[in-house]
């Protein structure tokens, strides 16, 4: 299957997720695994929940877009506790090209997931692994970065974006 990102004003990304049933599957749950893969590594991100294509479906990817078999797959995601401090960093997301908003978010977390292959995990993630973590978590519970940030941090990055945007359409008409 062919995905392509929804555009953020799509309805799906302010909706809570429904859980990935694998007893009846609504999808293939690897040809999911797969079919996002390929849109996160064309798209270069490091992160991609399916709602951001058109999937209401509680599940989200993450990895190195360079490196495949660092992709993991995590269907059913629990937040068991967020631990560590509290950490700021300048966050993107591909529903909001060039918008990188200045976020502050725990440096550890503990979760359980179940992989596409239905594996059940308990596992501590720490660093940038935690951080895109809760930032697809977010996405499945209806949330965006967008509407978490400081309202200072979105505006700023917003003047950013605009930049971005226009350097990008310079670059597009050369090619």
């Amino acid at each position: 299957m062919k995905l392509s990102l929804v555009s953020a004003d799509h309805s799906i990304l302010r909706q809570k997720a429904e859980d990935f049933d694998f007893d009846n599957p609504q999808i293939d749950p690897k040809e999911l695994f797969e079919s996002m893969s390929d849109l996160m590594c064309k798209e270069r991100g490091i992160g991609l929940a399916a709602p951001q294509c058109g999937i209401p479906l509680n599940v989200f990817i993450m990895g190195n877009p360079s490196d495949r078999s660092s992709i993991i797959s995590v269907f059913n995601p629990k937040l068991i506790e967020e631990i560590g401090t509290d950490v700021y960093y300048d966050e993107g997301c591909l529903t909001f090209p060039g918008l990188f908003i200045r976020m502050k978010r725990n440096s550890a977390v503990r979760v359980r997931y179940t992989t596409c292959e239905n594996f059940t995990d308990t596992i501590k993630f720490d660093g940038m692994t935690a951080r895109v973590f809760l930032h697809e978590y977010d996405h499945l519970q209806g949330i965006l970065y967008t509407n978490t940030a400081k309202p200072y941090h979105v505006e700023k990055a917003k003047r950013k974006q605009k930049i971005y945007i226009k350097q990008k359409q310079r670059q597009d008409a050369i090619l």
